[in-house]
């Protein structure tokens, strides 16, 4: 089975699934999520933000793709890129911290690692980028596919509470602690792209 992480682009945004291709919960306020659900322009401003992200930024996001198959992906910027972070009860994101938006990956390919294996993926690009942790927004009391993680999610691939609340706590990855496991890592994704490269079909473009 051939697995791989890819950044995230215009061109690969199709891959994500339909809703969240026109979700733009995380990436306007909202008032204006509102009025983009009025006049039905939520797949462009989802496009805006992503370009915008990528030209002032950098990378935000990783599709995930099983024997050339999109199956998930997962989010991120820093919180000056993410208006809605700011309506939650446990704002704000500490300013030395990237946020982790959201994810997702199709069932069927749940429960495989690939949640953990993400999170890692954006924990080395950042390490790279210089950045010192991870902040996210969980849900104590998720039920079903959400924009917002359940936090029971978060803590199980190594995140810690910094701000309880009985819904929306915010939670912290410490980058520096993952410098330990950081070569492991590293070693994962060398297997996971190594076994890809062996498959010219499936090599990255």
């Amino acid at each position: 089975m051939g697995r791989r992480l890819v950044p995230l682009t215009l061109d690969n945004l199709p891959d994500l699934p339909k809703r969240c291709r026109s979700c733009v919960f995380w990436e306007l306020d909202p008032v204006s999520g509102q009025a983009a659900l009025k006049a039905g322009t939520q797949e462009l401003e989802k496009e805006a933000w992503i370009s915008a992200v990528l030209l002032e930024w950098g990378s935000c996001g990783r599709v995930v793709y099983v024997d050339d198959v999109p199956v998930g992906f997962v989010l991120y910027a820093p919180p000056a890129y993410v208006p809605r972070s700011m309506a939650f009860p446990t704002s704000p994101v500490s300013p030395d911290a990237v946020q982790l938006m959201t994810a997702f990956i199709t069932p069927g390919y749940q429960d495989q690692g690939l949640g953990r294996v993400m999170v890692q993926t954006v924990a080395k690009d950042l390490l790279r980028r210089g950045f010192k942790a991870i902040e996210a927004f969980g849900h104590a009391q998720w039920k079903e596919p959400a924009c917002v993680l359940p936090a029971d999610h978060l803590l199980a691939v190594g995140f810690k509470t910094v701000r309880p609340h009985p819904t929306y706590p915010r939670l912290r990855l410490e980058l520096r602690t993952t410098l330990s496991w950081k070569e492991d890592v590293e070693m994962a994704l060398d297997r996971l792209l190594g076994a890809v490269q062996k498959e010219p079909a499936l090599r990255p473009l």
